[in-house]
């Protein structure tokens, strides 16, 4: 009696090309896994970056009422200077 017989041949065949499978689909899921994470834990790093910026920037919202303010004083020293004669 032979240990593997016709009827268990294809068993056996069924099995070896299903942990295959499995051990290639493994190869491929594990390092897109990986970089995913390394992805989600720059993205945290990109995120504090961007939200310091927003209160780096913040100022920057009130930069035309400075410029309107700038531009008044030196017309005001324009004016002050053509009538002094100069």
């Amino acid at each position: 009696m032979a240990l593997l017989t016709l009827a268990n041949t294809g068993w056996v065949v069924g099995y070896t090309i299903g942990i295959v499978v499995v051990l290639v689909v493994v190869a491929l899921v594990v390092p897109i896994l990986l970089l995913a994470k390394r992805i989600g834990t720059q993205a945290s790093a990109v995120n504090a970056g961007l939200e310091q910026a927003v209160t780096n920037t913040a100022g920057l919202a009130g930069l035309q009422t400075t410029i309107e303010s700038a531009e008044a004083i030196v017309d005001g020293l324009n004016r002050g200077r053509k009538r002094l004669g100069g």
